[in-house]
């Protein structure tokens, strides 16, 4: 008899990442692998006992050593099977696990999904199901099981959550109209309040701020010590523009938080607003006394001056910092802006060219050479970025790039070709250059010139999957028909090396539509769309509906993406090959 694997048998131990797998889900780390010391990252997973015959051992055998072996994809896929064999909520977190090793979240949402029918009590997949639904922006079945986890009495910060929602521009019509639902049966407590406040929120959002007001004075009459109450309303008095309301409110979440920050900082950008600059000035000056050696609170606040137009008390924030043993490189880019707003050209200079190789570095080379473009000195931006390349070889790719881009700003689209036949010239290897010399082709209808550069870059290294993507899918989208098939073994090769890029799932979708199989191109598009639902992906996809005979969800989707999106020009071509698919309430 085989003898069973020993994690089988003994008892779960609570490993590191499943702690992570069942806790905050916007910490879970879906693009770590494991780590390589661990011989068997499932070793805590729960254990299988009792119920196998001998054809659900073997299966459960080959899922252990796939994993043992680090084929997660292989493990997950089987004890998804042994799941549903033996409906065991156990197999199906254990599913859960490998994929999360294997950093598949199409895998990992099918097996939580199961995890969660087998287990309708427990907040571990509902948690995990709310954090893949953040990731890909998908705020209804967010909002949804993040009030699957307050109902079974977990906290889920639910006013985050339609913040976050809300900076990514989700319709919030649909997620008021769960939460109001919510709060017609739930409890008065902590939880409840916190959902008050998102709820809130959401109704400034679709415009009804008389709603939004009356909810935030009934909370606070039932919980008048909630700071968040206080920032909450401080913070839609600001949206508002009402500053006199914000630093009201603000005032009041001091009373109940005393030296709270975040109520300091809300009521120095309400006098700001009021033009009281000396009282904003006493207020942050008594922060920074609190929290004296945090270079982040005087970059804080010097931004909070600079977004009111005030320089003066920014610069008085920022130029100690200058002075600092190991000085923010932020610190520099801000005095070069407020150097370059008033005109002190060489003293921007001279800051942004202290902004260190890391972040914010070119951006510090943009705005520099913007600013002398600005002034009618081209010649010395093309200059300072030569000079730059000298200083920093190894930013010479992404400085050569933003010579280009500046060229192409003043309509020297010719002089910026020259400048990239020069330098691949030099260096006649460089893929960022290729790139970017191929992509210039592609744009300018050479596509024998893009070919020639993106396919030196995947001779060099043919594991390049952006290269292989880029000329698999212009052959497929531009190229004739006799090329679909080697259009589409360049988009599977870079597949097989990314197989959750968004992008590469869309070409290889539209590529098997353009070979006559709309029915294998859907899934991926659908996944494609679900993970990066930009203009283009929209446009596949609704052809392929349309093509299905799903005219509705072609339609309903294209209303989605007009909803959603300001330019839209490849779902406007698709509009004028089909106007049969434009939902009757479009209009664009």
């Amino acid at each position: 008899m085989a003898r069973v694997p020993f994690s089988l048998l003994t008892p779960p131990l609570l490993v590191p990442v499943l702690a992570l797998l069942v806790t905050g889900c916007q910490s879970w780390p879906l693009d770590k692998g494991p780590s390589p010391a661990m011989e068997d990252p499932l070793a805590g997973a729960p254990p299988i006992e009792k119920g196998l015959d001998a054809e659900g051992l073997a299966d459960l055998l080959t899922a252990e050593l796939a994993g043992q072996r680090g084929d997660y994809r292989r493990a997950a896929e089987g004890y998804l099977m042994a799941t549903r064999r033996y409906r065991s909520a156990g197999l199906a977190e254990r599913a859960a696990l490998a994929a999360s090793f294997g950093n598949d979240q199409e895998l990992l949402d099918r097996a939580a999904r199961e995890w969660q029918e087998l287990a309708p009590d427990s907040v571990a997949p509902a948690r995990l199901l709310a954090g893949l639904s953040v990731q890909r922006g998908d705020w209804d079945e967010a909002l949804h099981q993040r009030l699957s986890l307050v109902r079974e009495g977990g906290d889920s910060e639910i006013s985050s959550l339609v913040e976050a929602a809300l900076a990514d521009d989700a319709d919030p019509a649909p997620l008021l109209a769960e939460l109001r639902d919510y709060l017609t049966t739930a409890p008065e407590d902590a939880r409840r309040h916190d959902a008050e406040l998102a709820t809130a929120m959401l109704e400034v959002a679709v415009g009804d701020a008389a709603a939004a007001e009356r909810r935030l004075e009934r909370l606070g009459a039932r919980a008048p010590e909630l700071p968040a109450l206080w920032l909450t309303r401080a913070r839609l008095a600001q949206e508002a523009d009402d500053p006199r309301a914000a630093r009201a409110a603000a005032r009041r979440g001091l009373t109940v938080s005393p030296g709270d920050p975040r109520f300091i900082l809300l009521l120095a950008q309400s006098e700001l607003r009021l033009g009281n600059v000396t009282a904003a000035e006493a207020r942050t000056q008594a922060l920074l006394e609190k929290h004296t050696g945090d270079a982040a609170l005087p970059l804080g606040l010097a931004r909070l001056y600079l977004d009111e137009g005030h320089h003066e008390p920014a610069r008085r924030l920022l130029l100690p910092l200058t002075e600092l043993p190991d000085p923010p490189p932020e610190a520099f880019l801000l005095l070069g802006d407020i150097a370059r707003g008033e005109d002190e050209v060489d003293n921007a200079l001279l800051y942004y060219r202290q902004v260190p190789p890391e972040e914010g570095f070119l951006l510090s080379r943009l705005r520099a050479a913007e600013m002398l473009v600005d002034n009618d000195r081209l010649s010395d931006a093309r200059d300072f970025l030569h000079g730059e390349r000298l200083r920093h070889a190894e930013q010479y790719g992404d400085l050569v790039t933003l010579e280009v881009e500046l060229l192409n700003q003043e309509g020297l689209d010719q002089e910026a070709d020259i400048l990239l036949d020069r330098e691949l010239a030099r260096t006649p290897d460089n893929e960022q250059l290729l790139y970017l010399r191929g992509m210039r082709a592609w744009e300018a209808g050479d596509l024998q010139g893009m070919e020639r550069d993106l396919g030196r870059i995947i001779e060099r290294d043919p594991d390049n999957a952006m290269a292989l993507n880029a000329l698999g899918y212009t052959l497929a989208d531009q190229g004739p028909a006799s090329r679909l098939d080697e259009a589409r073994e360049l988009i599977e090769r870079a597949h097989a090396l990314e197989p959750d890029n968004p992008a590469i799932l869309d070409s290889l979708g539209w590529v098997r539509y353009l070979q006559g199989d709309p029915q294998e191109a859907l899934p991926r598009l659908e996944r494609a769309y679900r993970d990066m639902p930009d203009q283009e992906v929209a446009a596949h996809l609704a052809e392929v509906l349309w093509s299905l005979g799903r005219h509705d969800e072609a339609r309903d989707l294209v209303r989605e993406a007009f909803r959603h999106l300001d330019e839209h020009p490849q779902l406007d071509e698709l509009l004028q090959r089909t106007p049969e698919l434009a939902p009757a309430d479009t209009s664009h």
